[in-house]
């Protein structure tokens, strides 16, 4: 595996960047998981990420770490993000997220998320940039 497929594989938070309805950028913080090339990101339809995406489903996104060289590396990309509605490969792709952050589904946290996870954003990248310092 490359350096940038195991960074995104166990790094914990993406930043998606959408297109608003004023054609601003709408940054959010998410937790995602990196599987077969593809970005997954658990939410609910009523996000404003999802109301983003329903009128443009092109998004950037950043993944880095590190304040100091030689420590610093990050990737970025841009992509084309599908929306997965389906109930049970909603749930099941939303396990694997929150697996990633919890130690068991059972912790009340994990449970709500879970509960309010209605849709998948799956992000099918078309261009990386990478960096290190």
């Amino acid at each position: 595996m490359n350096k940038k497929d195991e960074f995104l594989k166990t790094q914990k938070i993406l930043r998606l960047s959408t297109i608003d309805k004023n054609n601003f950028p709408h940054i959010t913080p998410v937790w995602y998981m990196y599987r077969g090339g593809k970005i997954y990101i658990g939410t609910h339809t009523k996000s404003q990420k999802i109301k983003n995406l329903k009128k443009n489903n092109r998004v950037s996104f950043c993944v880095d770490v590190g304040v100091n060289a030689p420590n610093i590396y990050g990737v970025m990309g841009q992509g084309i993000a599908n929306i997965i509605l389906d109930m049970p490969k909603v749930k099941i792709i939303a396990k694997k997220i929150l697996r990633k952050y919890f130690k068991t589904l059972e912790n009340k946290s994990a449970k709500e998320l879970l509960d309010n996870t209605d849709c998948i954003i799956e992000i099918i990248t078309q261009k990386y940039s990478q960096w290190n310092y």
